[in-house]
């Protein structure tokens, strides 16, 4: 599975960081990035509620 943040959307406000830091991180550019690597299934449930959180509908996932 692949996290996708969509760069134009993004408005870095954090809400993704703030449920994972592992998974999400806001960069220098007030953009959200995620690291896929860190994503496994102990923390898939996070990803799911940083997708429903997001209020830009910026994250998908691609199995």
């Amino acid at each position: 599975m692949e996290v996708k943040i969509d760069k134009d959307l993004c408005i870095g406000c954090g809400i993704c960081e703030g449920v994972n830091s592992e998974i999400f991180e806001i960069n220098d550019d007030m953009k959200a990035v995620a690291h896929n690597e860190n994503v496994n299934d102990s923390n898939i449930s996070d990803v799911d509620e940083a997708i429903s959180s997001c209020s830009v509908s910026a994250i998908s996932k691609e199995e």
